[in-house]
């Protein structure tokens, strides 16, 4: 009796339609495809491509630079989820990581409102989170903020690295060098946001647009689903994440994002500044923004032979890129080779066509 995955790649093999290409959009999603070894197995039928839905590799080696340079400072305590720790800035070699090996207060939390408490029990230090993340971590990131206004907590910053997906897809899209016939869109996004969301995919772009959970099976059967749009040239949003997305998403999770940020324009690894990409805080919390707070400086970045940036864009494959195997998780050149999400880190780790 065949399992439902080996069901759903047979009905994909049985869909009548010329080979195409799909772009997850989710680091998540890449490398639960990793995992799973489903690129081999789509081929060549389905390419899939991995797209900018990983928060630490979109985020600028200028903003990576910037942390680095508060590390100098005795007052300030910076705080940061775990990939952020280990990615290199235009330096090589220096990361957050290296600065707290040489005696400078970096700390990783696993909740913004671990930095709150930290801030709380040390009230002579400047605790700096920084906020890196989609729509996805922002509700928290702004409740984060909001609680520390109502305790009073002054000592708290957020330096705001917040991304919107909304417009870098749209960005993403209208590059006419990538041609991609779908788009796998991440369950992570769309439980804040809803099918909802994501209708402007369908009705503006003209692509096909399936939400996806995480398993094998539920990544499958996105695939599937894209495919018959495909074949009927009926491009619409199917939600497959049913049990984790709603229609119009989470109100009250938006409710709090749109109290506390609202949208600016933000710098993108590899897909340069991008209109109404970013958070920043909303005037009525201005006094818990690091950049304003601790002056904070942004630098021209020097130029790379790392690709992330093209990987991101789904214009390279990571093997292609000249580092790839000289950069490793061990020693990264770049964030894609840091992030749990990356599309390097996938391909290097399963060792497979990923």
């Amino acid at each position: 009796m065949p399992n439902r995955a080996e069901t759903l790649l047979q009905a994909i093999r049985e869909v009548d339609i010329p080979p195409v290409t799909l772009m997850e959009v989710c680091g998540t999603h890449t490398m639960a495809i990793a995992k799973a070894g489903l690129k081999p197995l789509l081929a060549p039928k389905v390419t899939l491509l991995s797209g900018p839905g990983c928060p630490v590799c979109v985020t600028p080696a200028r903003d990576i630079d910037a942390c680095l340079r508060l590390c100098e400072r005795d007052d300030v305590i910076l705080t940061s989820y775990g990939d952020m720790l280990r990615v290199p800035g235009s330096v090589r070699g220096d990361s957050l990581l290296r600065q707290s090996a040489m005696g400078a207060d970096v700390r990783m939390v696993y909740s913004p409102m671990d930095a709150v408490e930290i801030a709380r029990e040390n009230p002579a230090k400047k605790v700096v989170f920084l906020g890196v993340g989609f729509e996805t971590t922002a509700p928290g990131t702004a409740i984060a903020v909001r609680t520390a206004k109502d305790a009073g907590i002054g000592n708290f910053y957020l330096l705001p690295l917040l991304k919107r997906l909304e417009p870098a897809l749209r960005a993403l899209c209208a590059n006419d060098a990538l041609a991609v016939d779908g788009l796998l869109c991440p369950g992570h996004v769309a439980s804040i946001l809803g099918e909802d969301g994501f209708a402007y995919v369908a009705k503006e772009l003209k692509l096909p647009a399936v939400i996806a959970g995480f398993e094998r099976e539920d990544i499958l059967l996105a695939v599937y689903r894209l495919l018959l749009q495909i074949q009927a040239h009926a491009p619409k949003v199917e939600n497959a994440y049913p049990r984790a997305v709603q229609k119009a998403g989470n109100p009250l999770a938006m409710a709090v994002m749109d109290a506390v940020f609202t949208p600016c324009d933000s710098l993108w690894r590899g897909m340069g500044m991008i209109p109404m990409s970013g958070y920043a805080l909303r005037e009525a919390y201005a006094d818990f923004d690091a950049v304003r707070a601790l002056d904070l400086r942004f630098t021209e970045e020097p130029p790379t032979a790392c690709r992330c940036g093209d990987v991101i864009r789904g214009m390279l494959p990571p093997e292609k890129c000249p580092l790839f195997g000289t950069c490793t998780p061990e020693e990264p050149l770049g964030p894609c080779m840091v992030s749990g999400e990356g599309a390097c880190a996938a391909r290097y780790k399963y060792g497979v066509d990923v």
